[in-house]
């Protein structure tokens, strides 16, 4: 019994080859001309662009890019959040409207002027 097992699941196998390598893409070549390796461009541009989920990808990426101004970060358009006027206004955020300074030197400074 074991044997007309393994028998039949080699069988299967050698019966499913064909549908397992599907369409194959053919190699690219590299060529070395003086020294120096180069690639075909035109063959790995050809591979890279046969992805059919690219498309939707790019599509998807350009709707990202185009979200409308009302939806967008307020740091991305320039406008002042809370957190940013808290780091500008030191630890006088809230209580005054002048930001917070560091305090004037009492002794002058003994570079010229």
């Amino acid at each position: 019994m074991k044997q007309w097992m393994k028998m039949m699941a080699g069988l299967g196998l050698l019966m499913a080859q064909p549908w397992a390598h599907g369409e194959e893409v053919p190699a690219c070549i590299e060529v070395t001309v003086g020294g120096y390796r180069t690639a075909d461009y035109n063959c790995l541009s050809r591979q890279m662009g046969n992805d059919p989920q690219a498309a939707a990808a790019a599509q998807r990426t350009q709707e990202a890019l185009n979200v409308p101004v009302n939806k967008r970060a307020p740091n991305s358009i320039g406008l002042a959040t809370p957190a940013a006027t808290s780091v500008r206004m030191g630890n006088t955020f809230g209580t005054s409207v002048k930001p917070q300074r560091p305090p004037v030197p009492a002794s002058p400074s003994p570079l010229p002027r």
